[in-house]
């Protein structure tokens, strides 16, 4: 038999050039997979349950774990008809969603690196961004859908996504600077520059932000001309918050308690705390207990049911959680200084669409973390053609 060396030459030969359309397809399939495994993070993680055990996906009705021949990327969902094979229940479109959006996205960001460094039959350093940019998505991925449903971003995958961010600027010197604003052609300490200049400002600008509204919306006030019933309501189940309601309005234990300072404050008439009259007057409830107006203290591990009567109450709130701020960070981390501003001016516009089209009240949280994320990915998929077109000509004007 003939023997065969392998060297580049010949790997270039077996192999279509990287400009080639057919690497949308592994790309597209690597997102499917790995979007599939976001889906138990993005539902187990909230609950404080563990990303490996148990190993195996398991419906979230009946608790049976999928097989994994039931358990395909994107076609199962569809085979099954959006049904558990076992207990029938319906498994939320979310999961296929998340899929596809991740594959789709995956397959995008290798048409984004593709056509910026114009890729040829020979490889390139920076073609190695591409791993830190797909960690990017699905961090991305995670926190958006995670933010959409709990109101909250885990700050451990903000920092994951900063230190992406800094790894693709090492990889990659122009990603921090697309709009080519620093230098026509960056170097590596251009490009780690950039990135922590970005993180900085997204980070501290987004913060100033956090602590100027909590200055000006740092309470809600709930009056009435007579008292009104009021009462905390156990979760339901193991996905649902403990909420408090007063007057038929609810608000989530989570949207109350950012700090271990907040406080809920209720001016009571009427008192019952665990099915027992006690004395009327100021009731404080923290994350960790409730204070009576006699001066007793009772653990909320404790607490079975809390309710009575009231004309005021003091609900504790963020104009925007720190969750935010991080994720800003991050942003910057991988997009810079100028897809800081881009990204949260373009956040704050397609917040305020979706708010008028979903109708969403004022004084209604509106999870911000999907719309910084949609505000850097257009940043990334040409926005800053946009700003350096729109910079560019403006300054010509003058």
């Amino acid at each position: 038999m003939l023997g065969m060396r392998f060297n580049a030459a010949t790997l270039i030969q077996i192999f279509p050039s990287l400009a080639h359309p057919v690497w949308f397809v592994p790309a597209f399939l690597i997102g499917a997979c790995i979007g599939s495994f976001l889906n138990v993070v993005i539902y187990r993680v909230p609950l404080g349950l563990s990303v490996n055990e148990p190993k195996r996906s398991f419906c979230p009705k009946c608790k049976n774990e999928i097989p994994m021949r039931l358990n395909v990327p994107l076609f199962s969902w569809l085979w099954l008809r959006g049904k558990c094979a076992k207990c029938k229940a319906p498994i939320a479109f979310r999961y296929f969603a998340v899929e596809l959006l991740t594959a789709l996205l995956f397959a995008a960001i290798w048409g984004f690196l593709r056509a910026s460094l114009g890729l040829g039959p020979y490889l390139q350093l920076e073609v190695a961004a591409l791993l830190p940019l797909w960690i990017m998505a699905a961090l991305f991925m995670v926190i958006t859908f995670i933010d959409a449903e709990h109101l909250v971003i885990p700050l451990s995958f903000t920092w994951a996504s900063s230190i992406a961010g800094l790894a693709a600027a090492a990889l990659w010197p122009k990603l921090p600077d697309l709009a080519s604003w620093a230098s026509e052609d960056p170097m590596l300490a251009d490009g780690l520059k950039q990135s922590g200049l970005g993180w900085v400002i997204g980070f501290f600008g987004l913060w100033a932000v956090v602590l100027l509204g909590k200055a000006a919306f740092g309470k809600k006030k709930m009056e009435f001309p007579e008292p009104v019933d009021w009462r905390l309501i156990e979760p339901e189940s193991d996905e649902d918050p403990i909420w408090f309601e007063m007057n038929g309005e609810r608000t989530g234990w989570w949207d109350i308690f950012f700090r271990k300072t907040d406080r809920l404050v209720i001016e009571a008439t009427e008192v019952r705390a665990n099915g027992e009259e006690a004395k009327a007057g100021v009731v404080t409830i923290r994350e960790t207990g409730v204070e009576l107006p006699d001066g007793r203290i009772i653990p909320i591990e404790e607490l079975k049911a809390l309710d009575g009567k009231a004309p005021r109450a003091v609900i504790p709130r963020e104009a925007m959680g720190m969750g935010d701020v991080h994720l800003m960070g991050s942003i910057g981390a991988f997009f810079g200084w100028a897809g800081v501003f881009f990204s949260l001016f373009a956040a704050s516009l397609y917040a305020i669409v979706a708010a008028v089209l979903g109708r969403v009240g004022f004084g209604m949280r509106l999870p911000f973390g999907p719309f910084l994320i949609l505000g850097a990915l257009t940043w990334m998929f040409g926005g800053w053609k946009i700003a350096q077109w729109y910079f560019e000509n403006l300054a010509g004007g003058f």
